[in-house]
């Protein structure tokens, strides 16, 4: 399977593809050589391209080989990612579109506050990553031993459906928002460019919370049974 194929049918796949350090210019190269040059776990890589692009998709057995590091290392670019070119990029399009509209626009004043509200949210939630949550998960995986190698004993990852993220939550109300309730004089091309990129985060968080929720929870809460 060439990668350079899945990536023109599903081009939402580029920043993802980012975090693995890998660049466009793929070439006709199929997905294990590239992964090759770039020192990837092909399972790995494979399972969170097939995890992003297919709700239904959700491999147990092989969810439970993989080290807690190499998905907190997905997480972390991932949060990464969002942090250096997607709020931004959010936010540098909305202050145009701010600006280039007829001054006093009470609707697209309530959007940029409401996008300040989120913006900190996701700041928040991608600190407490940093400095709570992924350490303590790694904490837990050392103590069992089982890094760098080994299945968790006792994983059993399911389907069972979670509470609304409120990340999403947020980021659903903002779009819905913008839609339902933007007036009078403003850029349209400015707008497009706005809600284009709100989607694309939308969508790109949701697959990011199926393997925090779906993969790396039940995995500490495995660990955690086990060290108690």
């Amino acid at each position: 399977m060439r990668l350079s194929e899945v990536v023109e049918e599903h081009p939402s796949l580029i920043p993802v593809i980012n975090r693995f350090g890998i660049r466009l210019g793929l070439g006709d190269k199929p997905v294990k050589a590239i992964c090759e040059e770039h020192s990837l776990d092909t399972d790995f890589f494979l399972t969170v391209i097939n995890t992003f692009l297919n709700e239904e998709f959700f491999p147990e057995k092989k969810l439970q080989t993989f080290h807690t590091s190499q998905i907190i290392d997905y997480l972390r670019k991932t949060n990464l990612y969002y942090a250096r070119y997607q709020l931004p990029n959010i936010e540098l399009h909305l202050n145009s579109l701010i600006s280039m509209s007829a001054p006093g626009n009470s609707s697209l004043s309530l959007i940029g506050r409401f996008f300040s509200s989120f913006k900190e949210e996701l700041s928040a939630r991608i600190q407490d990553d940093d400095e709570h949550w992924f350490p303590y998960c790694l904490s837990l995986s050392k103590r069992l031993g089982k890094e760098p190698s080994g299945a968790i004993d006792g994983l059993r990852i399911t389907k069972e459906c979670r509470a609304e993220d409120p990340i999403e939550a947020l980021l659903a109300d903002l779009k819905s928002l913008m839609i339902k309730h933007l007036s009078g004089d403003y850029d349209e091309n400015l707008c497009y460019a706005v809600l284009f990129s709100i989607c694309s985060l939308e969508k790109d968080i949701k697959q990011h919370n199926r393997i925090r929720y779906r993969i790396l929870t039940p995995m500490v809460s495995a660990m955690e049974k086990l060290c108690e």
